[in-house]
């Protein structure tokens, strides 16, 4: 690599975040591109054999393998940090690999977890049933209750995991809160940020530990790729989470890499223009359906939170009918727009029921627990004009007796 501008920090700091989201991270080869490069490649040459050593030892900092470093992988995960203002970051597969790493790299036998109920339903599965196998036991609470969090502390805590807005009922986590409460017990903040992005919250400012995402979402935000994150310090990243990427391989292709740091280009643009079509989305349907659960609302009973800790609220929301799963099936199936379809964070205005999808694997009793009723339903909305949105949405509202 020839120029790395946008891997000093002696100048990247001086950056704002559009210009970090545009240039950070980017080291050009020799040929002087001004995209970034794509490396597709797994292994690299030394030019001696005392090189080779001297890379794998540690004393010289060159590539050894693409488990371990790519210069395109290397360029979004500097990109990444920069933009959530974190002193380091390593790309993963997919965004459940890095929930999995940000929690195992740092638990064992013994430890425990407090997590919050409400969360996507494979962060569910990996709190109730992959931890236990490793005799890591979880308390689940209602994240909003900032009691709860103290009272299910306990000697052996290590972590507290938790996302907001969370999916789909769209609770909010008081950050700081939270986040101050376990620093003062020495327990790691592990915090998914995927609704939202660094754009419009950043955790870490508000004292969270670890951030996480799932990349697939918003910052690729095209339905493209999939690919995951994890934001710390550089301790964190370099001692807990590396060992254990490195040994166990949940590592993002070059390809993918380089399709999300194309839409990290436009992630400001994106989640600001969504965020407005979502709330004149949601405005235009309360008052239509038995509940509106969008953080940006007044309605919305942690309106007040979400509007002190995020820029906006993203495009994603959800709302209950109160026809049960039948009505929301044929409502889904009444949109002739809105493609039903359990992503979220794309450009195109996505609906799906989270009891028979994403939260079927919880089980009745888990999503009763957690709120997710069979009358729901969460949309993502798009960057088509919100008025064909509201007209396609109210169409199928009317359809059936809403």
């Amino acid at each position: 690599m020839k120029r790395k501008t946008g891997q000093d920090r002696s100048i990247t700091s001086t950056w704002r975040p559009a210009t970090l989201a545009v240039r950070g991270g980017t080291a050009r080869s020799e040929y002087g591109e001004t995209s970034e490069a794509l490396f597709l490649n797994s292994g690299y040459a030394y030019d001696n054999a005392e090189t080779a050593a001297a890379r794998f030892n540690g004393e010289d900092d060159g590539m050894t393998y693409s488990r371990l470093q790519n210069p395109t992988v290397q360029m979004l995960e500097e990109r990444i940090a920069l933009m959530e203002g974190a002193e380091a970051c390593r790309a993963q597969a997919t965004g459940m690999a890095a929930m999995t790493t940000a929690l195992l790299c740092q638990l064992q036998t013994g430890d425990h977890v407090v997590a919050a109920r409400a969360a996507f339903g494979s962060c569910r599965w990996l709190t109730d049933t992959l931890l236990p196998k490793f005799g890591i036991e979880t308390t689940t609470i209602d994240a909003r209750d900032n009691d709860a969090w103290a009272a299910a502390i306990r000697p052996n805590t290590k972590v507290f995991f938790f996302e907001t807005p969370a999916n789909p009922t769209m609770d909010i986590v008081d950050l700081r809160y939270v986040c101050d409460l376990a620093r003062a017990h020495g327990i790691t903040s592990v915090v998914d940020n995927a609704f939202a992005t660094s754009v419009l919250q950043r955790p870490l400012e508000f004292g969270a530990d670890v951030v996480a995402y799932s990349a697939t979402k918003m910052m690729d935000g095209q339905g493209r790729v999939l690919a995951g994150a994890v934001c710390g310090t550089a301790e964190f990243i370099n001692e807990k989470l590396l060992p254990f990427q490195r040994n166990t391989g949940p590592n993002l292709s070059p390809f993918n890499a380089w399709v999300v740091l194309k839409g990290l280009e436009t992630l400001d643009l994106r989640a600001m223009r969504q965020s407005e079509n979502a709330l004149a989305v949601g405005k235009s349907m309360e008052g239509r359906v038995a509940k509106m659960l969008h953080p940006g609302l007044p309605s919305h009973p942690q309106h007040n939170l979400a509007m002190a800790q995020m820029k906006a609220c993203g495009p994603i929301f959800s709302f209950i009918v109160d026809g049960g799963r039948r009505q929301a099936m044929d409502l889904l199936n009444a949109l002739e727009l809105v493609d039903i379809s359990n992503n979220i964070g794309d450009s195109r205005s996505l609906m799906t029921h989270p009891a028979s999808t994403t939260h079927h694997g919880v089980g009745p009793e888990g999503r009763e627990a957690m709120g997710v009723v069979e009358g729901m339903l969460r949309i993502n909305v798009g960057l088509e004009d919100p008025l064909d949105v509201i007209a396609d949405i109210d169409r199928a509202l009317t359809k059936v007796g809403l």
